[in-house]
């Protein structure tokens, strides 16, 4: 559990007053699970999707709280991406305590199947999942998820279920990560669980917002690596520092201000409407590829920098560089710049 002040992480220039959502998370920070999950039901009212004019603030509460504590933003995230997606479906936003994931990743030997029953009880969707989903965070603390699932032909479409609903089984003792330890993130088990369609087969990925919701989770490699970040200031402004402290925190600088200004420049598109279709595609792509490329790096510095005391010594240092660590490999380093590469040679002009 992280005890430190929640400190606001704001990617403006001119602008540099905290949002409402930051003042709010300052005023009450969440420090867990529960908090964390209280705080996503408070935001969904609050917070507005990306691209409807406020997608600096958003992205700005999100990094603030994953500097403050990574475990915190990985609740909380998926939650409000969950909101966006079904608003931009054109459905009514969810109300009441529910708490909502997302569980799109595809893999393993029983993929997750969607059957639909024309002559289902007229009270129910017409359709069934079978099948096991993996990489579920937090499965057993939700009330629902959005799940993709294959249709057949092929293609994927999204559906709503409901986590408490009968034939869903999460497997509890799957998770054994040193990182974001507490947001077990296992597969779940799903046998003829009712689900409801939320837009067309192809729908979720093809969205714009499909490219906005990965900057949103950039935002939050951002702030944990802000969080690092600061730990290095800190031991260089208490004074004594050598010439390789000092060299690290200047390098790390460099990194922090090329990711602020990417996600600040990102945020700017988004809501200007300039980041639909390839376009908003490659923005994503490129940002998630800068942030991750300067969050990795501000790791590998932070420990040169600051030796082995605060890994094994500080408990909220090492919680966060364990977290963050983890937390990038939702970025498939090579694979993703690879398919970077092949977007680029099939735009037919040249991007610089």
């Amino acid at each position: 559990m992280v005890t430190a002040p929640l400190t606001p992480v704001l990617l403006g220039v001119s602008a540099r007053t905290a949002g409402p959502l930051v003042r709010m998370l300052a005023e009450n920070p969440p420090f867990d699970v529960a908090s964390a999950l209280q705080t996503a039901r408070d935001w969904g009212v609050r917070a507005h999707s990306p691209a409807t004019g406020a997608t600096r603030e958003l992205w700005e509460a999100l990094a603030t709280v994953a500097a403050h504590d990574l475990g915190v933003a990985r609740t909380i995230e998926p939650h409000l991406d969950a909101l966006a997606i079904l608003e931009q479906a054109g459905e009514a936003p969810a109300q009441g305590d529910a708490t909502w994931g997302v569980f799109a990743a595809e893999g393993g030997d029983d993929p997750l199947t969607a059957v639909e029953l024309p002559d289902i009880d007229v009270t129910s969707s017409g359709w069934l999942l079978s099948g096991t989903k993996p990489w579920c965070s937090l499965a057993t603390r939700l009330s629902d998820a959005l799940v993709s699932a294959h249709v057949g032909g092929g293609e994927r479409r999204l559906f709503a279920v409901s986590l408490t609903a009968k034939g869903v089984r999460a497997d509890e003792g799957a998770w054994h990560a040193r990182g974001l330890a507490e947001i077990p993130s296992g597969p779940v088990r799903f046998d003829a669980v009712v689900a409801r369609p939320v837009g067309d087969a192809g729908w979720y990925l093809s969205r714009p917002g499909f490219a906005w919701g990965g900057i949103g989770v950039a935002a939050c490699w951002f702030g944990g690596a802000v969080g690092v970040a600061r730990s290095v200031y800190a031991r260089a402004a208490a004074g004594g520092a050598g010439p390789f402290l000092l060299m690290h925190l200047g390098a790390i600088d460099e990194l922090v201000e090329s990711a602020r200004r990417a996600l600040a420049e990102a945020a700017e598109l988004l809501d200007a409407g300039e980041a639909t279709g390839d376009a908003g595609s490659l923005l994503a792509s490129r940002v998630r590829a800068t942030v991750a490329r300067a969050a990795e790096e501000i790791l590998e510095r932070a420990g040169h920098a600051l030796g082995p005391a605060p890994l094994a010594l500080d408990e909220e240092h090492a919680k966060r560089v364990a977290d963050l660590q983890l937390y990038l490999r939702q970025h498939h380093a090579e694979r993703d710049q690879a398919a970077h590469g092949g977007a680029l040679a099939q735009s037919g002009d040249a991007p610089w």
